[in-house]
């Protein structure tokens, strides 16, 4: 049925070409007037551009807990855009965990993308605080089906990024698999750590957490209405994404919300201790030159967001906000937690880029030599650790090696950590380490994101690329849909397991590896940055 906002859209579709076919007419070259096109002709390649725009404009109508939702046909899918997973974290629910939504009256429109979470750009201010949705993409004819369901958290330091950052066509519209990607509170809003001013903020530090695991209720709640199975759940994140979904994992609140994740260069290295949460609300504190932690209550959007760009200070920040080891929603540390609580239901896609901190020596020109005060900027009072790594290297410190030794710390000990402790467990793990670039220098971090959410219609340009995009989106699809990833290159991916640790290695020809060891500073904390 067509509702009437949709016939008000075409009959300005149809005044829309009106006024264009009499002025195409009129405007074209002598030669076709003088040869008379049919004015039937005209009507008809009308007609022919009216039923291709409306179809294309269709509206869809459909019943959820809260009351009806309209999205809209985009290409193969059926697309619910800022849909209200949980009411706005606003007035006096600000710094406070998220609540259900409460029910609508009228048809709430989900046509369009709605506002971000607040965060700081160049520009200053962008998003604001009332940001809980998510987006839903659903294959066409899914109508009454149980389709596999992947749910996108997105990156960015936990201070930036937003659901609509990744297009969910690249799963939906060909893999027929349910897509959704949610916006979460990001920065102070998502994680600042009040616990000890009043009991009513005690879970504040990990707000960002609890709204992934409020939508992953919402999910389950709902996402039968829209063709996808409850049952069968994976969670997908890459850098800050991984990091606060693997946070997932030791909350037991999260417990039977999921069944698989994927985790792209992340663990729960983000997990910060009380003392380090505190002392981050300091430095914010003193550039706000304010003495008590009541007072970041009431202060606007603006001077909050604007003072945690300064604390920040640009991608050195990378680590000081993420979820806190709160002894509720976080209960202790998180290898000791997966230790005592295993979950062996869950299985798992796991990896690292080989070159992952050439994105940020990049940003931060001081790593390329760095010294004990670039090193605890980015790592606090762990920054040792590095430095003894990097001075065991004498006068032989290169680039490679400088690039090679941040990326084992900042990255990849904390993935093969997680990795060790749930194939310790008996979980079922599939690893991977992604290694094409076009200059043969290392992948830098996020450079996988491409080809894993590749479309056909993806400008990949040279040949590796246009291999390694079907590859791995084919890779992700199987595990997500089986478990599994299947053959890659026509090759056997083998299990990540505690006696063998095999990993499947994505580069200008891809293969599986055996790892012969893996780097572990045994003296480093579970937590990439710390303060005490």
């Amino acid at each position: 049925m067509i509702n009437l906002r949709y016939w008000i859209g075409i009959n300005s579709t149809i005044k829309y070409f009106n006024y264009q076919l009499k002025d195409s007419y009129n405007s074209l070259p002598i030669r076709m007037i003088n040869h008379h096109i049919p004015m039937k002709k005209l009507v008809f390649l009308f007609l022919c551009a009216l039923f291709f725009i409306s179809c294309q404009a269709q509206t869809h109508t459909i019943k959820i807990s809260n009351g009806y939702i309209r999205g809209i046909r985009e290409d193969e899918s059926l697309v619910f855009k800022g849909i209200p997973y949980a009411q706005p974290p606003v007035g006096t629910m600000r710094f406070k965990p998220p609540q259900p939504m409460k029910n609508w009256k009228d048809t709430l429109s989900c046509e369009n993308f709605t506002g971000i979470a607040a965060q700081g750009g160049n520009k200053g201010l962008s998003g604001g605080e009332d940001c809980l949705s998510l987006n839903v993409y659903t294959p066409v004819a899914s109508a009454k089906a149980k389709l596999p369901v992947v749910v996108w958290v997105h990156g960015g330091s936990m201070t930036a990024g937003a659901g609509k950052g990744m297009n969910g066509h690249a799963f939906a519209d060909r893999d027929s698999i349910v897509t959704i990607t949610i916006n979460y509170r990001l920065g102070v809003f998502g994680f600042l750590y009040l616990d000890d001013i009043n009991p009513a903020y005690r879970n504040s530090g990990n707000n960002g957490l609890l709204d992934c695991l409020m939508a992953l209720k919402w999910i389950r709640e709902n996402i039968s209405s829209l063709g996808g199975d409850p049952s069968k759940v994976t969670v997908m994140g890459e850098s800050a994404g991984a990091k606060l979904v693997s946070a997932l994992l030791v909350s037991p609140q999260a417990r039977g919300y999921f069944h698989q994740m994927v985790l792209e260069s992340g663990s729960v290295q983000c997990i910060r201790d009380q003392f380090t949460a505190k002392a981050i609300r300091q430095r914010l504190m003193d550039t706000l030159k304010v003495t008590r932690p009541e007072e970041l209550l009431n202060l606007s959007t603006e001077k909050l967001i604007d003072a945690q760009n300064k604390v920040c200070g640009g991608a050195k920040g990378t680590n000081y906000f993420g979820p806190v080891e709160d002894g509720y929603t976080i209960p202790e540390d998180p290898y000791d937690y997966l230790e005592h609580h295993p979950n062996t239901s869950v299985k798992f896609l796991i990896g690292t880029n080989s070159a992952e901190s050439k994105m940020f020596m990049g940003f931060d020109k001081r790593l390329y030599l760095p010294d004990r005060k670039v090193l605890e900027d980015w790592f606090g009072n762990n920054y040792n650790f590095v430095l003894s790594a990097e001075q065991k290297k004498g006068g032989n410190l290169n680039m490679t090696a400088n690039t090679h030794i941040l990326t084992e710390y900042m990255y990849q000990m904390h993935s093969y950590r997680l990795s060790n402790a749930l194939a310790k467990n008996g979980n079922v793990i599939w690893m991977y380490r992604f290694d094409y670039s076009k200059d043969n220098t290392g992948a830098s971090h996020a450079q996988e994101l491409q080809y894993v959410w590749s479309t056909p219609s993806a400008h990949l340009s040279d040949q590796p690329d246009a291999q390694l995009g079907p590859q791995m989106h084919q890779a992700w699809v199987n595990f997500i849909k089986t478990g599994k990833p299947g053959k890659v290159n026509q090759q056997n991916w083998p299990l990540y397991q505690s006696n063998a640790k095999a990993i499947f290695v994505f580069d200008r020809v891809s293969h599986p590896e055996t790892l012969k060891g893996i780097f572990n500073d045994k003296e480093y904390p579970s937590a990439g940055f710390v303060l005490n």
